[in-house]
């Protein structure tokens, strides 16, 4: 099973991207996908593989922040 998550771009440069995931920040290559600051992206194993607009990115974060 592969788990992608979505996170917000907040500082690009070249190819490679800083992406916020909550409040948690890591680098991310951003090869696949045509995203600029601000942007959502979803990303699996190191690599944002596709945009993601701002409503869905923020409605399944909250799923990957909800506790039992």
């Amino acid at each position: 099973m592969c788990l992608a998550i979505p996170g917000k771009v907040i500082k690009r440069k070249g190819n490679i991207g800083i992406i916020d995931f909550g409040g948690i920040k890591r680098e991310v290559r951003l090869d696949l996908v045509n995203a600029k600051k601000n942007d959502y992206v979803i990303v699996h194993a190191g690599y944002a593989i596709e945009k993601l607009n701002e409503k869905d990115a923020i409605e399944t974060l909250k799923y990957f922040l909800e506790k039992e």
